[in-house]
């Protein structure tokens, strides 16, 4: 018999405003009863409700158990930024090395949208959650615009669509004059994430048992079956998927190689659209990963809003302090002041911590960890399109199904060992305060 009894949950800070902008939304049982099953799905995430829809898709008749530790979209799911980007956010390929890399990544990255998009249209999810928009990776130093023309010079390469935006045709999207310019690509969507995911679990919990507040607590090997117990249940199937990204750490897997880290953002109130300038939906990313991400949200998506998202920490115990919040928190108001000074002062109306985990070699850790235990884990910060492909590839393995998806996972390297504790942490720390600095006019 084999027993992994969970040690600890992640903890996040604030509310998981996405979520909350919607109101109420609908609620599932807790699981309070012995049951049996062909598939345990634990996690009801990106990741999660992937890999149930996969599931269905390859087997309609397949008796499922989705768990769920809390509320639907109240944790990560409920806590990113939205984007689903279809281009990585520093392209590598070379004309000499490995040349088709960029465009396997691309191309898995669409077959992730692809398979949301088709999503939203089985299950008549609202389209204002999912809108194909397109994004631009702004510049507000020479550094970033540089940065930006190296960029344009793979896009060429790979035959990938972009336009270029000057300073004026920035102010006109925004309403900022903050940056010098920008790189728009059209095939990244800006979700709404939290909708996107009730629409998902909505219409998912048809054909399945969905339980929210039923965290798993142990996972028992008996014989050929997996045995999931939770505060008040226990559920039985001979086929277990983990979707739980860094929290697979908790259950035993990955030890001392998994980068926990928290990310921060808040989002103002409702304000009268007469009082923003510009587009009434657009999504910015620095062109350096530790600048400012800002959107911009309309009232088909929970309100005239502006999100701001920057800072980061590792906390390799999964918990966020009061404190990292805080200083998130002052960062992004003085970010927020710098891009819009009309608004300057304005305080957020929420502010929140979301949990992402990450890998030194930007591996998943998806597979059969052990005889029908899958894994749909560790995104790399990426959790709307990784999370995704990932719970994709875990529901075909436990199927017995190939696909380029499969292949692509099960190609990835063991993630390396991390330095030893507190030295990882500390160390993680400080080179990402000094990278935030070097960002600031990101």
């Amino acid at each position: 018999m084999i027993r992994r009894v969970v040690r600890h949950m992640p903890r996040h800070k604030g509310v998981a405003a996405w979520n909350e902008i919607l109101g109420p939304g609908p609620s599932y049982p807790l699981l309070e009863r012995e049951t049996t099953s062909d598939f345990i799905v634990v996690g009801a995430g990106f990741a999660g409700l992937s890999s149930t829809r996969r599931l269905l898709q390859l087997d309609p008749t397949a008796k499922i158990v989705v768990l769920e530790a809390g509320r639907i979209a109240e944790a990560a799911s409920g806590r990113n930024s939205g984007f689903m980007i279809d281009l990585p956010q520093t392209l590598i390929g070379a004309d000499d090395a490995e040349p088709n890399f960029d465009a396997a990544q691309i191309h898995l990255n669409r077959q992730a949208i692809d398979f949301a998009s088709d999503a939203v249209a089985e299950y008549a999810i609202n389209p204002d959650y999912f809108d194909p928009a397109g994004k631009v990776t702004g510049a507000a130093t020479g550094r970033a615009e540089a940065h930006n023309s190296r960029f344009v010079a793979h896009l060429t390469r790979l035959g990938e669509p972009f336009e270029h935006l000057d300073a004026q045709a920035m102010l006109a999207l925004t309403g900022s004059r903050h940056y010098h310019s920008g790189l728009y690509t059209p095939g990244t969507v800006m979700l709404q994430p939290a909708g996107y995911i009730r629409g998902l679990a909505a219409s998912l919990g048809r054909h399945v048992s969905l339980h929210e507040h039923s965290p798993a607590l142990a996972l028992v090997r008996v014989g050929d079956v997996w045995r999931v117990q939770t505060p008040r249940g226990q559920v039985t199937a001979p086929k277990l998927i983990l979707a739980t990204n860094g929290h697979l750490e908790s259950f035993g897997f990955a030890q001392g190689r998994l980068i926990q880290v928290f990310l921060y953002a808040s989002m103002t109130p409702a304000l009268d659209p007469a009082t923003l300038k510009g587009a009434a939906r657009w999504g910015v990313t620095p062109s350096d990963p530790m600048g400012t991400t800002l959107r911009r949200i309309d009232q088909g998506q929970g309100g005239n809003r502006l999100i701001t998202s920057v800072c980061a920490t590792v906390r390799s115990g999964m918990r966020a302090s009061d404190s990292d919040l805080r200083r998130a928190t002052a960062v992004q108001r003085a970010r927020f002041d710098a891009r819009f000074p009309q608004l300057a002062g304005l305080k957020p109306e929420y502010e929140w911590a979301g949990h992402v985990c990450l890998t030194r070699n930007g591996a998943a850790v998806t597979g059969e960890l052990e005889p029908g235990l899958f894994s749909a884990c560790v995104q790399n910060g990426l959790s709307t399109v990784r999370g995704t492909l990932t719970g994709i590839a875990a529901a075909e393995m436990a199927m017995g199904r190939t696909s380029n998806i499969t292949a692509h996972f099960a190609g990835e390297a063991l993630p390396p060992k991390l330095p030893l504790l507190p030295i990882r942490d500390i160390t993680a720390n400080v080179a990402i305060r000094w990278k935030e600095w070097q960002a600031r006019e990101e």
